[in-house]
């Protein structure tokens, strides 16, 4: 589903009136219109759709979330302005995901007084005219070079704040992570990186694909998305030493709150075909409603701190969701997370148990036991689930789930003949 969509200004040079001339934009957005809502990957809108052929909205730049580089090697800068979708009148659209995670989001503090810190760490493939090297090894980043290195200078250019493009296990698989940020930030950010990584590839005459799976038997892209809190004076309040894991009865809550959830969001995390392809067990993403400690098998997993040099593990201490992709519009994906988790502290869930072991070696009873259930295995399995969560359909407007309803299993249709190879193909030239 698009993202709550970008601004783009590119120029060859800033004109002297450029920066008014954006101000001015930003007091009253650029046109819009409803059924861009339903826009499919495969650049057709889904026919019927609730919104139709007339009505007209606004896109309003938030000039505080601007991402701007000349270093991707385009001729002219990349330039791109996140914002907000308004009616007319400058309220909020029904449909804007962006919004949606800032009400998720407020709506979080006023309730608890706690505030999300959060990153979106992206794995992704490249199509290039590479030779062969071993996985995660150095000649492997570096047979792709300069890319990295420049990947890495127009992030940080554009205000990213990168921490580090890593070659991964797949072939021609690489990761970049950013530094963690206030949540909104955080999703704004992986709109930025997604767009960067490509323009960085496509000038260097290669493709970068952010699709779940390029193929059935290749390793899969995740966006593992890491949220952490903060409470009014901006003190860490995720870790507890005294506590199972290090969960403070807080985080314990709303972990158990997003794990309650967790089969109906996935349709908004994992959202396509091939998104589960990879949410299988043993692939190392993700496939039951399972906490554990650094286990990569878990849908949420305690990240690892490090205490060398007496470093707090207070300020590093974050829990990863891993049952995501990058069919997933990342302000959509964050929001369901926020809101599931404040169910969690809302009813004052008990934590879960940290499940150790590999729960498809379990019996039903053991997994009943530890409250283990499987990831819907289908994109129609997770769209029935969703529909099926009157909790979670509640926090949206009905002709917003009536929308994503609809485009989603209009996707699933479309893909109906064709097998999983044809399948991941297309998606890996889409995403």
């Amino acid at each position: 589903m698009p993202s709550s969509p970008p601004t783009f200004r590119r120029s060859r040079a800033a004109a002297p009136s450029s920066k008014s001339k954006l101000q001015k934009i930003a007091a009253t957005g650029v046109g819009w219109l409803q059924a861009n809502l339903s826009l499919t990957p495969f650049n057709s809108i889904v026919d019927p759709n609730p919104w139709g052929s007339s009505g007209d909205v606004r896109l309003i730049p938030d000039l505080n979330a601007r991402f701007r580089t000349a270093l991707t090697g385009s001729p002219t800068p990349f330039d791109m302005v996140a914002g907000n979708i308004v009616e007319l009148d400058g309220s909020p659209w029904v449909g804007c995901t962006r919004t949606m995670l800032s009400d998720a989001l407020a709506e979080l503090k006023a309730a608890t007084g706690l505030s999300v810190i959060a990153a979106f760490e992206h794995e992704f493939h490249i199509e290039g005219d590479f030779g062969p090297a071993h996985s995660m090894s150095l000649a492997a980043l570096r047979r792709a070079d300069p890319f990295a290195a420049n990947l890495i200078a127009a992030l940080a250019e554009a205000g990213v704040a990168p921490e580090v493009v890593i070659a991964e296990f797949g072939t021609d698989q690489f990761e970049v992570t950013c530094e963690p940020a206030d949540a909104l930030a955080a999703a704004d950010r992986a709109v930025a990186i997604r767009e960067i990584t490509r323009e960085v590839a496509r000038c260097a005459g290669w493709r970068a694909s952010f699709a779940p799976k390029i193929a059935p038997d290749a390793v899969g892209n995740g966006v593992h998305i890491h949220f952490s809190f903060v409470d009014e004076a901006g003190k860490p309040a995720t870790y507890d030493p005294a506590q199972p894991g290090g969960l403070s009865s807080r985080t314990a809550s709303f972990c158990a709150g997003v794990l309650r959830h967790l089969p109906a969001i996935t349709a908004m995390t994992a959202a396509s075909v091939s998104s589960y392809y990879r949410l299988k067990p043993h692939s190392w993403s993700s496939s039951y409603t399972w906490l554990a400690d650094r286990d990569r098998e878990a849908s949420l997993r305690i990240c690892p701190t490090v205490t060398i040099g007496g470093r707090d593990p207070a300020r590093q201490y974050n829990i990863e969701y891993r049952a995501a992709d990058a069919t997933g519009n990342p302000y959509l994906s964050l929001a369901a997370i926020v809101r599931a988790g404040l169910e969690g502290l809302k009813a004052k869930l008990p934590a879960p148990p940290l499940v150790t072991g590999d729960p498809t070696q379990m019996s039903a009873a053991e997994r009943k036991k530890l409250g283990l259930v499987r990831l819907p295995e289908t994109l129609p399995a997770a769209l029935d689930a969703l529909v099926a969560d009157k909790t979670v359909t509640g926090w949206f407007a009905p002709v917003f789930v009536e929308t994503f309803v609809g485009l989603k299993r209009h996707e699933t249709e479309r893909l109906a003949g064709l097998d999983p190879v044809a399948v991941c193909d297309l998606y890996r030239t889409l995403y």
